[in-house]
């Protein structure tokens, strides 16, 4: 395996920790207070829970389509899958970093899964252009 595989499966490997670890805590903190409280009507009950999973969910699959990559996909596919992810953990650790005004490590580990997601791309694009 090349270090771009490397670069991939690792940055996989930081969104599903992040993924996994950020819907605990999210159901913990967040859903489950929200839920005990009677005052919310029936639709906003059920409609919290799935909005505060979505980024957990999308973080998720991402970080498999990550791991997946270098098995699974020609460059074409692993360029348009490091696009399409890169997009989903940037907005979230830019998100992250503004609402929590950097207090949170989320942000972190996300810019570092960016960071190799385009490190991986980056050098995908030169050997595929012949550069290496």
């Amino acid at each position: 395996m090349s270090t771009i595989d490397w670069a991939f499966i690792a940055a996989g490997c930081i969104g599903t920790f992040v993924a996994v670890f950020h819907g605990v805590v999210i159901q913990k903190r967040m859903i489950k207070p929200i839920l005990s409280q009677t005052s919310f009507p029936e639709s906003t009950r059920r409609l919290v829970p799935l909005l505060l999973h979505f980024s957990t969910v999308c973080w998720f699959l991402g970080g498999v389509a990550l791991i997946a990559t270098p098995f699974a996909l020609n460059s074409s596919a692993a360029l348009t899958t490091a696009a399409f992810v890169g997009l989903f953990y940037a907005f979230g650790a830019i998100g992250n970093l503004w609402g929590t005004r950097g207090r949170h490590p989320g942000w972190v580990l996300l810019a570092i899964a960016v960071a190799l997601i385009v490190y991986a791309a980056m050098a995908l694009m030169k050997e595929a252009s012949g550069g290496i």
